[in-house]
């Protein structure tokens, strides 16, 4: 099939290299014109596991193309995906600016029918307005049709979560829209959830907000489990051992962050609000998030006794591994207090070094763990990189002033580290 990719971010620009490595032919536009000469010189703008290959093997195949032209987009297309970002505004809903922007671009080149799908992640009813500001704006009586098709890609899986994903969910309000979506979908053996759109707007805030919960409940136990000296860990493996709970996302550290979980919490609670239903819940999985950055910093300020003057070794910035995005990274507000209170920090990072220094001021940013941790008094992990779990604990010892590591992501095993001579801290765990 011939598909159109409006917006080619970490959701888009996975999408149409997903879709032509199943065989359609896809063209991706963005009005970043920037953007589009990186792709189509084969780089990419953002790290993804597997993206650049995947990219490269589809666009040598001529499978995948890219062009800030919207109407060549149009015309050349019979399936178009909206895959623009949805940031938050100041009051926390979803800002739709990007969305109206091009439903507005697309309306004067339909000139024959068109199914317009959102990808992106919209608050429930804008499939019902998009169709609305599409219609008004058509001068001839064109057909088309709105439907909503949900992504859950996660950042440094994205393209396996494509291929490999739990289910489908597709929002239609017509037989040829669903017809349509089924045929670009018929290489997946997966559950297929066929709903109305409004359904499929609400199951993606819901899925992501739910998620949210699970972390920061955990995040709520493992404070109980520091009060006590229980071992948040064990804790965790018993409540997931329920087929009912499950063990993902029961993982305690310093919070969630990224373009996803705070982003849509926020809308859902700001959806709930116009709707007058109570969002007293998702208020208390947001505050909890805050709350958990705040007690790590108290813990490096108890374990150091003060941090003004303290040189700390930062290893982790990405607000999760295997992924440049800074977005709500926990380790910005964190390292901007740690900075207030007159800490010096070195730090390394895989990947998100150059995105780090777009948010965060006065970091020294080193080129391995070993170079960030020389000299240091105190190590913080704030990032699960595979890399950090195979540390050299012998070398790293040698390089430190101190053998203090304060763990956010409780990487390692306390007993393992303690016979290595190290002082160790890490979340909810005694």
């Amino acid at each position: 099939m011939k598909i159109a990719i409006i917006g080619s971010g970490h959701v888009g620009l996975v999408t149409g290299a997903c879709f032509a490595d199943l065989g359609n032919e896809v063209l991706c536009m963005d009005q970043d014109l920037n953007k589009i000469r990186l792709l189509s010189r084969g780089e990419i703008p953002f790290f993804e596991p597997g993206l650049e290959e995947l990219v490269k093997k589809n666009t040598d195949k001529n499978r995948l193309q890219f062009t800030s032209n919207m109407e060549e987009a149009i015309q050349f297309s019979e399936i178009i995906f909206l895959c623009v970002g949805t940031p938050p505004k100041e009051n926390g809903e979803a800002d739709l600016s990007a969305i109206e922007h091009v439903a507005e671009a697309i309306t004067p080149f339909l000139t024959e029918y068109r199914l317009i799908v959102e990808k992106s992640t919209v608050p429930v009813e804008t499939g019902l307005y998009l169709h609305k500001m599409i219609k008004q704006n058509l001068k001839r009586n064109i057909k088309f049709d709105i439907a909503s098709n949900p992504e859950f890609l996660r950042e440094g899986s994205a393209v396996r979560d494509f291929f490999s994903p739990d289910r489908i969910v597709l929002g239609v309000e017509s037989v040829r829209a669903k017809k349509l979506l089924l045929e670009v979908y018929k290489p997946f053996d997966v559950p297929i959830v066929i709903t109305d759109i409004q359904s499929a707007e609400i199951i993606k805030h819901a899925s992501n907000s739910f998620l949210a919960m699970k972390i920061s409940f955990i995040n709520l136990v493992s404070q109980i489990c520091s009060k006590v000296g229980a071992d948040i860990e064990r804790v965790a493996e018993g409540m997931g051992a329920d087929g009912r709970i499950g063990k993902s996302f029961l993982n305690a550290g310093i919070g969630f962050g990224g373009s996803c979980f705070p982003k849509d919490l926020a809308a859902f609670t700001r959806i709930c609000e116009k709707l007058n239903v109570p969002s007293t819940l998702l208020k208390e999985v947001i505050e909890i998030n805050e709350i958990q950055k705040i007690n790590f910093v108290n813990l490096v300020r108890s374990k150091l006794k003060t941090v003004e003057g303290k040189n700390l070794a930062v290893l982790g910035l990405a607000f999760k591994p295997d992924t440049d995005d800074m977005r709500s990274a926990p380790a910005i507000d964190i390292l901007t207090q740690l900075q207030a209170e007159g800490a010096k920090i070195k730090a390394y990072d895989p990947c998100a070094i150059d995105e780090a220094k777009k948010h965060i001021r006065d970091i020294k940013f080193s080129k391995n763990v070993y170079d960030a941790c020389k000299g240091a008094d105190a190590v913080l992990i704030l990032t699960e990189w595979r890399e950090f779990r195979d540390i050299d604990l012998k070398r790293l010892k040698k390089t430190l002033k101190d053998s203090l590591i304060i763990d956010g992501r409780n990487l390692y095993d306390p007993a393992e580290m303690k016979k290595n001579g190290f002082k160790y801290f890490s979340i909810g765990r005694n």
